[in-house]
């Protein structure tokens, strides 16, 4: 009765410990600034430059500290999770940024609640539409 019980109890933690590796959530990306405020498409660049809006006013903050984060805001949890991009090319973060439908794989580290990206997935594009009319 012992091996059965451990031998559950085993599977058990190599599922939690599989799945917390492959963790993957879809979402819109943006800064954490802006998630904050709730300013999804009308947050400006800048912010994704210094981490927050407005911040390219002050020559002394461009590029400073607060660059680089990220989060991840999940409709459907109505919550944000922070995004650890260390390990992964930022030139391809980049073509998700302010977008919706964004899916990062990666590990889920719930103490900080951040992802740490190991994949990345974005929407295609927008389809071309042509205008008809008169301006």
């Amino acid at each position: 009765m012992k091996k059965i019980a451990l031998a559950i109890l085993a599977l058990s933690l190599a599922v939690a410990s599989a799945s917390a590796k492959g963790f993957e959530k879809k979402g819109f990306l943006t800064t954490k600034d802006c998630a904050e405020k709730g300013a999804f498409k009308d947050c400006s660049l800048d912010a994704f430059n210094c981490g927050k809006e407005g911040c390219s006013l002050n020559a002394k903050v461009v590029g400073g500290e607060g660059k680089d984060r990220l989060v991840l805001f999940v409709h459907d949890d109505g919550k944000y999770y922070n995004v650890d991009a260390r390990k992964f090319p930022r030139s391809e973060l980049d073509e998700g940024v302010s977008r919706n439908e964004v899916t990062i794989i990666g590990e889920l580290n719930r103490r900080s609640n951040t992802i740490v990206v190991h994949e990345f997935k974005a929407p295609p594009p927008p389809k071309k539409s042509f205008f008809k009319g008169c301006l």
